[in-house]
């Protein structure tokens, strides 16, 4: 399971660009990576974001029966307390557009990271870029 995470990890620096999703594979079951992108203090999803995430999520082959994780993320700008309910107001918006979608609660999980565990360096304009966002994790159920 670590090195699926580290796995993740690396595979999403890889693909950081505005709705692009990565599958990854541990052998067993394929996992969808889809990630959202949020202007500077914003939980804001705008509709163009929204169409892609609908249409990721429609190209996912009987979705309703997967497990879904949302990870949110944001820069280092503001304090750590601002950046935690910054995080988890994207979260928040991004689980509502996935129940507009018909996703059920009951397969959703969130994490949220504030500004915490950054994959990008907050110390350029772009690693904050990339890191200012949510990514949705989707995956077979566990039998």
């Amino acid at each position: 399971m670590k090195g699926l995470f580290y796995t993740f990890l690396f595979l999403i620096n890889c693909t950081w660009a505005f709705g692009q999703e990565t599958i990854i594979s541990d052998g067993k079951a394929p996992y969808h990576i889809f990630s959202i992108y949020f202007g500077g203090g914003s939980h804001y999803i705008d509709q163009e974001q929204i169409d892609a995430l609908y249409k990721w999520l429609d190209g996912i082959p009987e979705v309703d029966s997967h497990d879904v994780s949302i990870h949110g993320h944001t820069d280092n700008i503001g304090g750590a307390e601002y950046n935690q309910w910054l995080s988890q107001m994207r979260s928040d918006n991004t689980l509502q557009k996935l129940l507009d979608k018909g996703l059920r609660t009951e397969m959703i999980s969130i994490r949220d990271f504030g500004q915490f565990n950054p994959l990008f360096d907050n110390s350029t304009w772009e690693g904050r870029r990339k890191n200012r966002r949510v990514d949705i994790i989707v995956w077979p159920p566990i039998q």
